[in-house]
């Protein structure tokens, strides 16, 4: 996610609000009477006090901001992840969530942690959207991992050696031997998935453990050293979480492959 905008900043900056400073401080130059000035100063500091914390001019803001195309890109991202997962998923999702914001609150205490706890989140986002990534790829084995589709694996195995035990046409007994070697390989993946899935629910439970010792460690420390040690950690936890995504997916992209129809044309006894 892209860091927090300083809304200050940006309502101080604004064309109208530069151009009223400016008026009042060359009236007050030419007049010789600090009034204007005066008037201007509080007027500013009444400006200042209120606008920053509007929602519809923050909104404007970070719609401006650059990197905001980026950022809502995330946003999507995360809510189409969202939406793929079961009620419960998503109301551990949201734990997770709760546990951020009581970390940035925490860094917020310490000194500069208004610029702290904006890179810190990027980070802690970085890693809840691993999470969620890895959730959904989890439920993609699932359903892969189905019980009838490897029972109907192992039904064509044995009724494909069987046949070539018998085959004398030698055309129809080399595609057989192919398709069979093809469903072996299918079955030697399931073996496969099956482990990486318990791999994966591990590691879904590792990230909690490491979102929640963030969290207690955040209460207690004193120094941003410490919390670049803990950023240092997510983002390692995050980049090994983004590897296991990825062979995950190269795993079903091979199994979509592999268990696609002959050709057109192919016939097989």
């Amino acid at each position: 996610m892209a860091r927090t905008p300083n809304f200050f900043k940006a309502a101080f900056l604004l064309p109208a609000n530069l151009v009223g400073l400016l008026t009042a401080g060359a009236s007050a130059a030419m007049t010789g009477d600090p009034t204007p000035a005066l008037v201007a100063l509080g007027v500013e500091t009444l400006y200042l006090g209120v606008v920053p914390f509007t929602k519809r001019f923050q909104r404007a803001v970070r719609a401006s901001a650059p990197g905001a195309q980026d950022d809502e890109a995330a946003r999507q991202q995360v809510d189409a992840l969202l939406s793929e997962l079961a009620t419960s998923q998503r109301e551990h999702y949201q734990v997770l969530v709760g546990l951020k914001e009581k970390i940035l609150a925490n860094y917020a205490k310490l000194p500069g942690g208004r610029v702290l706890a904006a890179s810190s989140e990027q980070r802690l986002d970085a890693l809840l959207t691993s999470f969620l990534r890895l959730i959904s790829t989890l439920n993609q084995y699932r359903t892969y991992l189905n019980s009838s589709e490897r029972q109907s694996l192992e039904k064509d195995v044995r009724a494909l050696e069987s046949e070539l035990g018998q085959e004398t046409n030698p055309r129809l007994k080399d595609v057989k031997e192919k398709r069979l070697e093809l469903l072996k390989r299918r079955l030697a993946r399931f073996e496969q998935a099956g482990e990486s899935r318990e791999m994966v629910s591990h590691q879904l439970a590792s990230i909690e453990d490491l979102m929640r010792l963030t969290h207690e460690q955040s209460i207690a420390i004193r120094d941003p050293e410490g919390v670049n040690r803990q950023l240092d950690a997510l983002s390692a936890e995050a980049q090994a979480t983004d590897e296991t995504v990825r062979d995950m997916e190269r795993f079903l992209d091979f199994t979509e492959e592999t268990s696609s129809p002959l050709p057109h044309g192919t016939r097989v006894r």
